[in-house]
């Protein structure tokens, strides 16, 4: 009787252990190219529990194009490291991202209702509204990058913080909003439809952490001030979302990730200026 006392919950603890490693690596099929087992499959149950590891992606997209640009920095020029290290986020999230910053560009710029606006999100096809967003934003990217730039050490914290914040700013649209489509057919269905608070404390962690540690690193806690601006554009988007669509979509969290992130690096300039 005693030796079940003790299994028991071991045996439990090991079953939950490994649901919790296929959810891990569900997000990572999920969010990013990097090649997984082949038990790892597109179950809804995992990938509704996934979200919580999305700013977690974050410090493997963003940790990445630090390395290439680390790498790169000591037989190539500083602009083109930096090309190279947002090429390198690109592939390994298979312009996830950027995908949803294009189609909303498309849908909000071309649409004047919610069912067209929702229609155009769902064409694959890049319109002009989208081709012209995708250019501004990775030029804004690049030239943001090319002052940060400056400390090689600094560029690196600020990239993985960059990625793990903006991603937890884009998945809290899955606790504060609803999904917008109504049908099944839709292009890119939610993770979730709503994020419980103990996942919400997960990714509030993957999200912030980087920051922390960034500040920790600095010897300067006015980082952690850069949270404000990147959660005001997060809320101001989900207004204009609510606005015009009722909600979120797929697209909209991307877009969001996008606009966050580039935010973040306006922010840290600015900081920089004043502090």
């Amino acid at each position: 009787m005693k030796w079940q006392v003790l299994k028991v919950p071991e045996y439990r603890t090991k079953i939950n252990m490994k649901k919790e490693i296929r959810v891990f690596f569900t997000a990572i099929m999920f969010f990013t190219r990097i090649p997984c087992p082949k038990w790892v499959d597109h179950s809804e149950e995992y990938l509704n529990k996934s979200a919580k590891y999305f700013p977690l992606m974050g410090w493997i997209a963003g940790g990445s194009s630090a390395l290439v640009f680390w790498l790169s920095s000591y037989i190539l020029p500083i602009p083109v490291c930096i090309l190279l290290s947002m090429m390198a986020s690109i592939l390994i999230t298979g312009a996830f991202h950027e995908d949803g910053l294009a189609d909303v560009c498309d849908g909000f710029g071309g649409g004047w209702t919610k069912e067209k606006i929702l229609l155009i999100m769902k064409d694959s096809r890049v319109g002009a509204f989208g081709a012209i967003g995708l250019i501004l934003a990775l030029g804004l990217k690049f030239l943001c990058l090319s002052y940060i730039s400056q400390n090689i050490l600094t560029f690196v914290l600020v990239l993985i913080a960059a990625h793990s914040l903006s991603r937890f700013s884009a998945i809290t649209f899955l606790y504060t909003h609803q999904y917008a489509r109504e049908d099944d057919e839709s292009k890119s269905k939610p993770l979730a439809t709503k994020l419980t608070p103990s996942q919400l404390m997960v990714a509030a962690f993957f999200g912030i952490a980087p920051l922390l540690f960034m500040g920790m690193f600095l010897k300067n806690y006015w980082v952690l001030l850069l949270v404000i601006p990147v959660f005001i554009t997060k809320i101001l988007l989900g207004r204009f979302f609510k606005k015009w669509i009722g909600g979120y979509t797929g697209d909209c969290l991307g877009a969001t990730q996008q606009i966050c992130e580039i935010i973040f690096y306006l922010s840290v300039l600015v900081l920089w200026k004043f502090i």
